[in-house]
């Protein structure tokens, strides 16, 4: 199954621009084949603006990430994995989405069941609900 990352993205995205706000990506600078201005990057992370005032040929892909922009003046190509989004927010109001941090790869067995690579944990005693009807 693909990640739903990239079309949620692209959907906040959207209702952020739709809503007259400012989008930034908080995006991971860690990993390998990305370009980034290194110069605002702090504890491995940056804050980008991708509203369109800001940036050209934005492309949202399914993989990667990328648009040119200006900093400090000078123009750049920035692009990166869609996996290193950290989140997604309007500026105005911090309204958005936290991405959770990517899980392991899910392998799949004959019968078409997903496989963790962990040791399975038995099951726990169910409990009963602890909801009460109030009249």
């Amino acid at each position: 199954m693909t990640s739903n990352k990239p079309y949620l993205l692209r959907g906040l995205y959207d209702w952020i621009c739709d809503n007259h706000f400012t989008p930034h990506l908080l995006v991971d600078t860690s990993g390998d084949d990305l370009s980034v201005p290194q110069e605002f990057v702090e504890d491995n992370r940056i804050v980008l603006n991708i509203s369109p005032s800001a940036v050209r040929d934005l492309d949202l892909s399914n993989d990667y990430i990328n648009f040119k922009a200006r900093f400090s003046g000078q123009s750049m190509n920035v692009y990166f994995p869609t996996n290193a989004v950290l989140a997604i927010y309007a500026r105005e109001n911090g309204r958005g989405m936290i991405f959770p941090e990517e899980e392991e790869t899910l392998n799949m067995n004959t019968d078409e069941q997903p496989v963790s690579n962990s040791e399975e944990v038995p099951d726990k005693k169910k409990k009963k609900p602890h909801l009460k009807v109030i009249k």
